[in-house]
Order: structure tokens, then C-alpha cells, then sequence
């Protein structure tokens, strides 16, 4: 075979990045410059707009995911309705978050719920659907309202998506978030936000969200998807095969560093494309031992399979990547950011069609190398799922070698059939970050992840960050084999999930992981081999010799209690096989006060408290301090709503008043996050932390008995923010 190759760019390495007199600096000054020349992260729609910085390292910042999903690990009313609390017959709360905090995408079915309440630092706004008026016959061409603070490519409604009303409108807060749906008939839905280590430097300052509409260059750049956005000025490299060829590894470009790829094309003659779909995509960075990207070549450019049903010009017109079909060529498109720092290599596996294509884009990289992290795109095949158990699609302890990663997980792309069976997107997907123990991500089910809603209603959507890209609506409407092929995609960009030590992200296969469908999955994300996150100290309360250690006392403490629950991982058995046994651990409660005393590691960029809590307790809230000298300085808010009991409301009709059933899962175990400002922490080796109860005394719903409120305590653990050291 001949192939057409043009030169790598110039070789640089690491090494010349930092002269060699400065090796003769002390360790701690390299990373305090270091630490000091670290970049900003981008904050609101900033995160769009310097999308340019998808791959750099977000120290300081937690991502979570919150739902309705049902609480006891089943499948509910399709995870619907299982709400936190109810305020009121029209105020049903769903997420309730005390701190600053961005949230950057909510996820509704239909219009079922709203008019929502938007509560942003105690102001009430109510955000609407044009179906709202008279949802027993929606409106053709829904839009979110006010309009304006709304608008596409950012927020998009079931006549879009087939089946979800979804936004990706930055809310801003700067105390405290709350969510309530009006309405409960099938009142399902997932958020995604962002909080911050006070002191953590940021593009914007967090202001709270007052209907404004977002700024126009965000909305073009979003539109943009589908068209190449590689930026001006790129080192262009492009080459081609002239004859068809089986190869297990043909090497299509080298290049030499520190450099970023900001273009990656392919393309077939469309007469080959369903033949190229399973051909394997690897891209090696320097030295490693295995290549960080490794998939098929269809799965990778998120569809499933090159496989064009009625003849659309887009399978995939993606924000990131897009597969567009011309008269005679199907063309596939990278746009994320690949940097890396001595050199790369990429790799083509099997078939590869005479007339295939490529062009790869770079520009040079100027920042320190433990700013940023490699691409990653991990490629799994699950052909026959273990019944009660979740796919486990990544677990960043094994990529590689294992160790620690610090990065962020930014999507997915998956098949979850060959034969066109939809019912198995019942599945929620559980993502878990940096040893947590709860998911701090827990979904409602597959195609919600997917952008969509009740299976899309079978049909096929292309979004800027979700899509159902292949697949008929049932095995008989299928018109062949290929069309029986069924894949989605979703990609994080101002919403993605940054880890500082591992990243667990698994997804449930059918509402009780029972199906057995053919599952494919590729999970995108950045990772530097190195953390960014290290756990210093942990106080086991109820420990004698932990609590004398850590000097922990509390006024009114109880004495130890024993424990014997679970934390949510899914249903405790499986056909009479139980999958998650009970555990057994020891706590105490306070309902005033307790200190401790933690290790930290004094270069921190700040400190995450993780606490091992009892769920039975509803709504805990505490004010935490930090002593500096004598005096104790305010730290902020520890806020964990709800409890392991939930009000659930699924009326049978979609303007029936709201039920109050009275729902208490055997999940009591929950990890919960709170993170301490810079200015507390910085340079120090370890601190004295308060945390002060304040009761909130909140029924589960008007009327109901408020029960025994207290803080729990069963464990701390210190985790410190650091620079990454390669």
C-alpha cells in the first residue's frame, strides 16, 4: 500500500521547556511557581467560550449529578417524582444547594413538572415550556420561557431532542440553589452543577442568575457545531491510502512536541464507510505503554456505526466531533484538544479503504506539562452483562497501568443494542470520583444521558452535546441488520466532572440490571498519571484511639452506634441473589458541636472534607469554622438535603394534585463533600475545624411529623488539593 505522509513538526521536549539552570531551585519554589502560573478555569460561559481549555486540570472544583432517581436502587415510575421535599402543593424539591456554585445543565421529560421554580439566592423565578398552558395538548414547537434567558443552541425542548426538554444555560449562585416542579405527573429529571474552593482562581466571579440572556458569541460558537473550528493558524499534516489494506497497525502520523492537535479528519469513499465503521482508531502519547485512545473508528466519532438510513447529510453533528455524509465521501471530525508534550503517534487498525483520508491539525502548546491532561478515549465491549451488576465503563485505577489520574471525565459514546431493544435504557448511570463510596453522579436512565426522553419516541436526533445518532425504533421497523445497531452520546464541556486521584463511571444495564443486550462503550476524558488530590488524614468517630489522635470532642455527643445498611450502588438482590449485602460501621450524632483536628498537606490549593454520614437523619446543615491562632474564622456551609426517606408523587393524571407517599429506602450510608476556602488552609500542616449543627426544620411535607434532626458523624477524611508532580 502507498501512503502519502508529510513531515512531523519540529522535535521539543519537556526538557525544553525548563532550562536547566532551574533545576537548582528548591523543590517547593518550582511548585510554588508552578502553582502560581496555574491557569484560571473558566466559569459560567467562559467555560464555552475558552473551550480551547477543555483538556487543563480544574483544581478546586466538584462536580456533582443529582436526580429523581428512586431511592430504593429499582426503577420506579421510570425514576420519576421522588422528590427531597414538598414545600407546598406547587413546590416539589428536587435539588437544594447551599454555597456558590454554577449550575450548567438540567435535563426534564417533556414539559412534565413545570412551571419549574428557579430559586437563586432567595429569589423565586419561575422558568416555563410553551406546553405548560395546556400540557394535555402540548404545543408543536415548544420552547423554554422567558425565551430569551433560554434560547437554542444552549436549551432545546422535546420537538427537538424527541423526547427530553434539556438546557445548558449556565445558572449562577452565590449562596444557595433550590429546584421545585409545580407539578409531580412523571416529574423526572437530572442536574449537573459546579462548586468551588473559595480562592480557587476563576475567569468570572460567580454572580447569581437573573434571567439575563446568554452573550450571542457563546450561542455562534455553539451553532457552530458541525463545521470545522479548528483555529487559524494550525501546522496542517495530511496524507492518503491509494489501495484497500487489512493493517494491524498503520501509522498515519507522528509528531513531536509539546504541540496540541486541534484538527482530526478522516474520510472514506461512502461506498466503503459501513466497512471502516469497526476499523480501530489509537492515538499513543510519547512513551506510553498502551495507547490512551483506542476504539472503533464509528464509536469514537460518536456513532455507532457508519450506517446512513435515509440519507441524512449528519449522523453526528456534535460540538466536539461530527460524521457528515457528502455525495461520494463520509467525512469524520475531531475538534477536542489533544495536547501533549514530546511526541504522539497515530494508528490505524483493519480495514482501511483505498481512498481513506486524513488531516491532522496542531498548534504549539505553551503551558507547564502538569496543567493539562491526555485524551483519553477508553473503548469496552460487554457482550454479555453480569445480571446485577453495572457495566463498569471506565475505572481510571486500571487504565494504563492504574495509579493515580487527576483530569475530568468529559462523555461518552455507546452502543446499548444490536438488535434495536430500547427498554434496556432503563439503566441509570452511577459515576464515582476519588475513593466517594456514593455516586456523586446518579442518573434516572441511559437515554436520558442521552439527550433524550422515553427512547427518543425511536427516532434519531444530533445535538451539540447529546445525540441518538443510529438505531430504528424497533426490531421489525429495522430495514437491515446495520439498522438494528442502536448508539448515543454525550459530551461534557461547561458541565464535565473533574477527578483529582480516579474515576469510576459505570452504567446500569436495564432498570435493575437485568438486561442482557450487547453494550459497546467508549468514555472520553483527560488524564494526567499523577494526582491532584491526596488524602492526608482520616478521623474514624467511634474510634477511641482515631478520636484521642484527631482531638476530636462534642458537648452532647452520643455514645457510638452501631450501623448495619448500604450505600446506593443499585438493588440489593436480583432474583432472590443478593448482590449488595448490608455493612456494618459506627458513628455518633451531635445536635450541637464537635471539633477535630486533620493533617493537611501545607503546599494545598485548598482541602476537601469528606464525611461519612447517617442518611436517616434528613436535611443536616451545619456552619463549619476553621481556627486560625484563637480565633475561629467561618469556612461556609455544610449542607446534605433530604435523607434516605423521600416523598414520592406519581398521580395518575397530568394536572391531578400532588400525593404525599412516604418513602424510606435501606440505604442509610452516604459520602457527602464540603471544601475549605484557600485562605483557611494554605501553608498549613494541619487544622482545627468546628462544625456547628443548625437544625432545619423542614417536613417532608406540610403536616407531616418533622422527625429527630441531628448532625452524624462516622468518618473524616482530609483530601488536599495539590499541583500535579509528573
Amino acid at each position: 500500500m502507498s501512503v502519502r505522509r508529510t513531515s512531523p513538526i519540529r522535535a521539543a521536549t519537556v526538557r525544553d521547556r525548563f532550562p536547566r539552570a532551574t533545576v537548582h531551585l528548591p523543590r517547593l519554589l518550582l511548585l510554588a511557581l508552578s502553582a502560581a502560573a496555574s491557569a484560571q478555569v473558566p466559569v459560567g460561559l467562559d467555560a464555552y467560550r475558552m473551550w480551547d481549555r477543555w483538556p487543563y486540570q480544574r483544581i478546586g472544583v466538584r462536580a456533582y449529578m443529582r436526580s429523581t432517581y428512586d431511592r430504593a436502587g429499582g426503577n420506579e415510575r421510570a425514576d420519576a417524582s421522588h422528590f427531597l421535599y414538598q414545600l407546598a402543593e406547587d413546590r416539589n424539591v428536587t435539588l437544594d444547594v447551599e454555597g456558590p456554585g454554577q449550575l450548567y445543565f438540567v435535563r426534564y421529560n417533556h414539559w412534565h413538572g413545570s412551571p419549574w421554580h428557579y430559586e437563586v439566592d432567595g429569589t423565586d423565578h419561575l422558568v416555563r415550556e410553551t406546553s405548560t398552558a395546556d400540557p394535555e395538548h402540548p404545543a408543536a414547537d415548544s420552547v423554554f420561557e422567558p425565551q430569551s434567558a433560554f434560547p437554542k443552541p444552549l436549551a432545546w425542548t422535546w420537538a427537538d431532542t424527541k423526547g427530553g426538554d434539556l438546557s445548558w444555560v449556565p445558572i449562577g449562585f452565590e449562596k444557595r440553589f433550590r429546584m421545585a416542579y409545580s407539578r409531580t405527573f412523571y416529574g423526572t429529571g437530572y442536574y449537573i452543577y459546579h462548586q468551588f474552593v473559595k480562592g480557587t482562581p476563576l475567569t468570572r466571579p460567580i454572580k447569581a442568575w437573573n434571567q439575563e440572556a446568554p452573550d450571542r458569541d457563546v450561542l455562534d460558537l455553539i451553532a457552530r457545531a458541525g463545521s470545522d473550528l479548528a483555529p487559524a493558524g494550525v501546522t496542517e499534516f495530511s496524507g492518503a491510502s491509494n489501495v484497500t489494506a487489512q493493517a494491524s497497525a498503520l501509522t498515519i502520523w507522528r509528531g513531536h512536541g509539546p504541540a496540541t492537535i486541534r484538527r482530526l479528519e478522516l474520510s472514506v469513499p461512502r461506498d466503503q464507510a459501513l466497512a471502516f465503521s469497526q476499523t480501530r482508531l489509537r492515538i499513543t502519547w510519547y512513551n506510553r505503554a498502551e495507547p490512551s485512545i483506542d476504539a472503533p473508528v464509528a464509536l469514537f466519532f460518536g456513532a455507532g456505526l457508519l450506517y446512513n438510513r435515509d440519507n441524512r447529510e449528519y449522523l453526528v453533528k456534535s460540538f466536539p466531533m461530527f460524521v457528515r455524509y457528502a455525495a461520494d465521501r463520509v467525512y469524520l471530525a475531531c475538534y477536542l484538544p489533544m495536547p501533549f508534550f514530546r511526541s504522539a503517534r497515530i494508528d490505524l487498525g483493519g480495514v482501511v479503504p483505498a481512498g481513506t483520508t486524513w488531516r491532522v491539525g496542531t498548534v504549539p502548546y505553551n503551558d507547564p506539562p502538569n496543567q493539562v491532561g491526555y485524551l483519553h478515549a477508553t473503548y469496552r465491549d460487554h457482550p454479555s452483562p453480569e445480571l446485577g451488576k453495572d457495566l463498569v465503563l471506565l475505572d481510571t485505577r486500571q487504565a494504563e497501568g492504574g495509579g493515580n489520574w487527576s483530569g475530568q471525565f468529559i462523555g461518552t459514546s455507546f452502543i446499548f443494542s444490536h438488535d434495536a431493544v430500547l427498554n434496556t435504557l432503563e439503566g441509570d448511570p452511577r459515576f464515582f470520583f476519588d475513593d466517594s463510596l456514593t455516586p456523586q453522579a446518579y442518573g434516572t436512565g441511559t437515554e436520558e444521558w442521552g439527550g433524550g426522553g422515553d427512547y427518543w419516541g425511536g427516532l434519531n436526533m444530533t445535538l451539540p452535546f447529546a445525540g441518538h445518532p443510529v438505531g430504528a425504533k424497533s426490531a421489525k421497523d429495522a430495514v437491515s441488520p446495520e439498522d438494528k445497531v442502536e448508539s448515543a452520546y454525550r459530551f461534557l464541556l461547561a458541565d464535565l466532572m473533574p477527578f483529582g486521584r480516579n474515576a469510576v463511571i459505570r452504567l446500569e444495564h436495564g432498570g435493575t440490571n437485568e438486561s442482557k443486550e450487547h453494550y459497546e462503550t467508549v468514555t472520553y476524558w483527560y488524564g494526567l498519571p499523577a494526582a491532584s488530590l491526596v488524602e492526608t488524614d482520616v478521623l474514624r468517630i467511634g474510634d477511641g484511639s482515631s478520636e484521642r489522635k484527631h482531638r476530636y470532642v462534642s458537648p452532647d455527643a452520643g455514645a457510638p452506634y452501631e450501623i448495619r445498611s448500604r450505600y446506593e450502588w443499585g438493588p440489593d438482590t436480583i432474583k432472590d441473589q443478593e448482590i449488595y449485602p448490608a455493612e456494618t460501621d459506627r458513628g455518633r450524632i451531635t445536635k450541637t458541636a464537635s471539633e477535630f483536628t486533620l493533617k493537611i498537606d501545607p503546599r494545598n490549593l485548598g482541602v476537601m472534607l469528606r464525611r461519612k454520614l447517617d442518611y436517616a437523619f434528613p436535611n443536616q446543615r451545619a456552619e463549619v469554622f476553621v481556627a486560625v491562632g484563637k480565633v475561629w474564622k467561618p469556612a461556609g456551609v455544610w449542607y446534605l438535603a433530604g435523607s434516605n426517606t423521600c416523598v414520592f408523587s406519581g398521580p395518575r393524571g397530568e394536572l391531578d394534585a400532588a400525593l404525599h407517599v412516604v418513602q424510606t429506602s435501606n440505604r442509610r450510608f452516604r459520602d457527602d463533600e464540603f471544601l475549605l476556602p484557600l485562605e483557611l488552609t494554605r501553608g498549613r500542616s494541619s487544622i482545627r475545624v468546628r462544625v456547628k449543627f443548625t437544625p432545619v426544620e423542614t417536613p417532608l411535607y406540610p403536616g407531616y411529623p418533622l422527625p429527630e434532626l441531628a448532625w452524624s458523624e462516622i468518618r473524616y477524611t482530609a483530601y488536599s488539593y495539590l499541583t500535579p508532580r509528573l
